[in-house]
């Protein structure tokens, strides 16, 4: 028996069924939009536990490298979400991977990037708005480095707000004043000494060199600084006439004495000399010369090694005023030293005596006078008187028969 169903046609029941259609359709829609949500919110899962576990995988090998077994099982945990079969295929992907799309060593060719790189051939969104853990390794080694080279982000800071380079300190300006002077106690602005080269040391065979400051007054080559005085008339110079050879000069006889062109007051004279090897004579003859300051005052120059003669007349005597305060002499043929201090004689304007003159001398490097005040010019026999005498005058060897030499003479006029 068929039965037949009439639907019916009234109004109020097209009404019906036109909102029961759209109903549907609604629901329809409703479902197919919640199927996309669910597809959406499992890749994005997905992605991110790939991400967790290979920012774990890293850490694990940066803590112990990994074997080949240990990097085999981490390779078998670690899977693609299409080869896990969790992941749901995305619109217009293809649904079952075909096999002819495996490389040789069997993985997906689609497997998920570890080198770092989020971008793939297939289109994959780019990682660029997912923010980057930082290597901590790297940042260390990046600080270690700007360390070794000495620069840091602070010190370039730094160095655009750095103080100008300071200068060493120069003293004080606010120190007390000296008694008898019109500097203070480390004054900065008190001038400092100038820089002098000392000159060096003589040895046996060859002489030394003047301090860089100092007139040479005889270099081994010529007596250019030096003159003989005419004995007809005292103000004509003569031409030095002593012997030159082999870098040094000798007494010659019956030419007078020798003296510096140039006139010195306050002075230090280097003078190195020798007596002859052959000894002939005694006494005051034998090797006698002498170094005369400002033409009066004389040092003695004499063989005095196992040579009697008085006290005031050997080698380094003021002669005839004061004996040295040791004999330091070479034997005969050796070559002597001399190193001494004059200053000059200091005189009021009214031509009084205020300050006699006086010398400090170093004989072959020991002290035998130190500070010794002339009574007046030298001379023998006599109890000398000052007289007036100019703030500077000539320097003179004395010609006293005997061949004495001389070489590496040189002078530092002393200046306050």
């Amino acid at each position: 028996m068929t039965t037949r169903t009439h639907l019916c046609t009234t109004p109020l029941c097209l009404v019906f069924y036109a909102f029961a259609i759209g109903l549907l359709n609604f629901n329809i829609v409703v479902a197919q939009e919640a199927t996309l949500s669910a597809s959406s919110g499992d890749e994005e899962s997905v992605e991110i536990g790939v991400d967790a576990s290979l920012a774990e995988a890293q850490e694990v090998a940066k803590a112990s490298p990994p074997t080949q077994s240990n990097a085999e099982e981490q390779s078998s945990e670690i899977e693609s979400p299409e080869a896990a079969g969790d992941a749901v295929p995305a619109a217009g992907e293809a649904g079952p991977e075909d096999p002819t799309d495996k490389p040789a060593n069997g993985e997906p060719l689609n497997a998920p990037n570890t080198s770092g790189d989020l971008n793939s051939d297939s289109g994959e969104t780019e990682s660029k708005d997912k923010p980057t853990v930082p290597n901590a390794k790297s940042s260390k080694n990046e600080r270690a480095n700007r360390k070794k080279n000495g620069s840091t982000s602070e010190d370039v800071k730094d160095s655009k707000e750095a103080e100008p380079k300071r200068l060493p300190k120069l003293g004080i300006s606010n120190g007390p004043m000296l008694p008898g002077q019109r500097w203070r106690v480390h004054d900065m602005r008190r001038p400092r000494p100038s820089v002098v080269t000392p000159g060096k040391l003589s040895t046996y065979d060859k002489p030394g060199t003047a301090p860089s400051d100092a007139i040479v007054l005889f270099d081994g080559t010529d007596l250019s600084n030096w003159c003989h005085l005419s004995k007809e008339d005292p103000s004509q110079l003569i031409e030095a006439q002593w012997k030159v050879e082999k870098g040094y000069f000798e007494v010659s006889k019956q030419t007078g004495p020798l003296q510096t062109i140039d006139s010195y007051g306050d002075c230090q004279l280097h003078l190195e000399w020798q007596t002859p090897a052959i000894v002939r004579g005694d006494s005051q003859g034998r090797g006698n010369s002498g170094i005369f300051f400002m033409e009066e005052f004389e040092v003695q120059i004499l063989d005095s090694f196992n040579n009697r003669t008085y006290a005031d007349g050997q080698a380094g005597a003021l002669y005839g005023q004061y004996p040295p305060m040791v004999n330091a002499s070479r034997k005969p043929g050796e070559w002597q030293v001399y190193d001494i201090l004059f200053e000059a004689p200091v005189y009021s304007l009214e031509g009084e005596l205020e300050k006699p003159a006086s010398v400090t001398v170093m004989h072959n490097g020991l002290f035998i006078h130190h500070a010794r005040n002339y009574y007046g010019p030298t001379g023998g026999g006599v109890v000398p008187k000052y007289p007036a005498l100019s703030p500077a005058a000539p320097i003179a060897l004395q010609n006293h028969g005997n061949p004495v030499r001389f070489r590496n003479i040189w002078v530092r006029p002393l200046r306050p």
